[in-house]
């Protein structure tokens, strides 16, 4: 009898070990990752975060459907960190991101984005973003000699970088693609890939890449990819 209870005994002790091991360990992997994910993306706790909201293509004070999917994640991806969330619209900040982390989502063709223009000009000054028009390159991304060019619904790339301006305390997350659906994937690649491409990256202080979404007929948003580090060329004049 004293044998059975000793067992049982045992039996708990296991179990609340265990379960507690297990808890540490989760504890410490969420403490990790979240630390993984702040250093990405400049985030920290307590801190700010703005998203600036874009226009649909042509549309004032519009936004299209995947465009505002791609804020969500944005959202979600700072208030995981425990950051207050500000959006602003792209027609009326004109100011500097300060000490918040900012979100710019959304091309600069048409009115879209025009803060976007102004941080290409600025800070990616190797950087060309082709204007929409009927011929082959329209709204090609070309940067250092290469060029990523469109094929509406089919094949599209997006542009993502994060760089810090002049004066500015935290940097600026841009994302630039060549359709609402490529400013999407690019958001969703973020939040599932960064610490893949935190290790692919010369320093995550400041980069440049382009995401290729392909296949967008069947697979949508999700079919994102890395196509290439442009980091180099893209912060040369």
């Amino acid at each position: 009898m004293a044998g059975v209870a000793l067992n049982i005994v045992v039996g708990l002790v296991t179990s609340v070990l265990s379960g507690g091991l297990v808890w540490i360990w989760q504890r410490v992997g969420t403490t990790r990752d979240q630390r993984r994910r702040c250093a990405f993306f400049g985030l920290e706790p307590g801190g700010t975060c703005i998203v600036v909201m874009n226009n649909q293509w042509n549309k004032p004070g519009s936004t299209e459907h995947h465009d505002v999917q791609a804020m969500i994640e944005a959202v979600v991806l700072a208030r995981r960190t425990g950051c207050e969330v500000i959006t602003r619209s792209s027609d009326e900040f004109r100011d500097g991101n300060g000490d918040a982390v900012e979100f710019c989502i959304g091309g600069p063709e048409n009115g879209s984005n025009v803060r976007t223009g102004g941080h290409l000009a600025h800070n990616l000054p190797g950087v060309v973003i082709q204007p929409f028009s009927d011929r082959p390159n329209s709204m090609a991304i070309d940067v250092g000699g290469d060029s990523f060019p469109r094929d509406r619904g089919n094949e599209e790339h997006v542009l993502v970088a994060k760089f810090t301006p002049t004066g500015a305390g935290r940097p600026v997350i841009l994302v630039c693609g060549q359709s609402a659906i490529t400013n999407h994937a690019a958001m969703y690649f973020l939040n599932q890939s960064y610490r893949r491409l935190a290790a692919r990256v010369a320093t995550t202080e400041r980069f440049c890449l382009v995401l290729r979404v392909g296949s967008i007929r069947t697979y949508g948003f999700r079919a994102v990819e890395l196509a290439r580090d442009v980091s180099a060329a893209a912060f040369t004049r």
